[in-house]
């Protein structure tokens, strides 16, 4: 167990401390909740760092940190639907990518293939906490950011499917 691994670790353990917090009957809670959020987010960029520079990625890294990404994200994002922040079909739309991404990348890691992140997947998820992080000032703001924000989902995923497909033709 590494520092980067206990990040992703930690970051895992903030899904429910994030869900508790929003749900919860304390004042302010959308801005506690959508800080820790912000604090998931930092930790993800926090273990990437250190993993790259200090040469930590392992087996298990590569398997929880995209796990504890979109996790993060598929709660986040459910219980802004639940409450009406956010509409359906954004959490169908990035649940859906979310699991086959999972699924997908279970697959191909059993096959010793992984697709690392790349600058779509990245922005995709940058505008996300953009679009969440807003909600704290201006919903009608955000939503217009949420919904940018699943456009460029939309992009990384066909991306991600393009390289996969690239990369299953180089092999055969």
């Amino acid at each position: 167990m590494n520092i980067p691994n206990m990040l992703t670790l930690f970051r895992l353990f903030l899904i429910p401390v994030f869900a508790i917090t929003f749900f919860s009957n304390i004042k302010n809670s959308l801005i506690f909740s959508i800080l820790i959020f912000l604090l998931a987010g930092f930790t993800d960029i926090l273990d990437g760092y250190i993993a790259r520079k200090y040469k930590l990625i392992t087996k298990c890294g590569i398997i929880l940190d995209p796990l504890a990404d979109k996790l993060m994200l598929i709660t986040v994002l459910t219980c802004l639907t639940i409450k009406s922040y956010s509409p359906l079909w954004i959490l169908i739309i990035v649940t859906i990518k979310e699991f086959s991404m999972i699924i997908g990348g279970a697959i191909l890691y059993n096959k010793n293939t992984v697709i690392p992140s790349n600058k779509f997947g990245k922005i995709a998820t940058l505008l996300f906490y953009i679009a969440i992080f807003t909600m704290i000032f201006n919903v009608k703001i955000a939503d217009f950011l949420l919904y940018i924000a699943v456009f460029s989902t939309i992009i990384a995923f066909i991306n991600y499917f393009a390289i996969y497909l690239k990369d299953k033709k180089e092999t055969s």
